[in-house]
């Protein structure tokens, strides 16, 4: 009964890290990693990889735990979050601020101590831009929240980047603006769906506030420049044919799914390009990764 007990409340502190999201970002910001390297990385740079990613995880579930408190109430009034152990109250905030906290330390410490400075204060940056500027001001404020608060999620790349040199680069940047001009797609494409979620909770995501039509257009329309800034990389010299290949096809499919979100709306279309967005990003970062490596 006690080990039940205790694998029950560990489960339930897991949850508030949100794996999933902090996979990918730990994704992104190792694929920032090993692009900042010019062959394949000798064991010093590997060790230093792994701590980079260790701290990063844990500065980043920090964050996530952190955002679960604050929006208790609203995860509470959405069937998306109603489940979270903070809108429940089957935590409470003593208990997830000292968690988070000794995250939050833990990772600061791995990056000051075996990775570097400027990482450090890269990741917490991060950390305060998605917690406090996009999680508490902008994101209960303006419909464009996740325009203005997307510079944090797209930061785990130049991270990465700085991870391994110390000091950033035109390529690190390059990679930050692809995260940017993603954000906002995915994002909206999930917000048709839990459109009523949102509405319910008081937060003006822009399918409240504009409508389904805007929304759907101002879809397309960041797919559209977001294809454009998928190539450049193959304009600065970053990649070559495998890259362009991939990221024509991963970005051209997402233009399709959102040019149909525009014409032939649905919410099971609107959950497909949701999750097609993961597949892009995910893909597009794989694909530069193969062509540093193997070209």
């Amino acid at each position: 009964m006690f080990y039940g007990g205790l694998r029950a409340r560990w489960s339930q502190f897991w949850v508030l890290t949100k794996p999933r999201i902090v996979q990918l970002i730990v994704f992104c910001a190792a694929i920032g990693m090993l692009l900042a390297l010019p062959d394949w990385p000798n064991a010093a740079q590997g060790r230093r990889i792994v701590l980079a990613c260790l701290g990063v995880w844990l500065v980043a579930s920090a964050a996530a735990a952190f955002n679960c408190l604050v929006e208790k109430r609203i995860d509470a009034r959405m069937r998306r979050t109603t489940w979270r152990p903070t809108a429940q109250g089957t935590l409470d905030d003593r208990q997830v601020l000292l968690f988070l906290s000794v995250l939050g330390a833990a990772g600061s410490w791995v990056l000051w101590r075996y990775v570097n400075l400027l990482t450090l204060a890269l990741t917490l940056a991060a950390f305060v831009g998605y917690a406090v500027i996009y999680t508490i001001v902008l994101k209960p404020r303006t419909s464009q929240n996740i325009v203005l608060g997307g510079a944090a999620g797209a930061m785990p790349p130049v991270i990465g980047w700085a991870a391994m040199h110390g000091e950033l680069a035109w390529q690190a940047w390059l990679l930050f603006l692809i995260i940017f001009v993603w954000t906002p797609p995915h994002f909206w494409a999930l917000a048709l769906y839990r459109v009523e979620d949102y509405r319910h909770a008081g937060l003006p995501m822009l399918p409240v506030t504009h409508g389904q039509a805007h929304t759907c257009a101002a879809i397309f329309a960041y797919t559209v420049v977001l294809l454009a800034v998928c190539l450049l990389p193959v304009a600065g010299g970053m990649a070559s044919w495998l890259y362009l290949g991939v990221a024509l096809v991963l970005s051209g499919m997402f233009c399709r799914y959102a040019w149909q979100l525009m014409h032939h709306y649905s919410d099971a279309l609107a959950m497909r390009t949701f999750r097609w967005s993961l597949w892009h990003l995910s893909g597009v970062f794989a694909a530069l990764l193969l062509d540093h490596y193997w070209l």
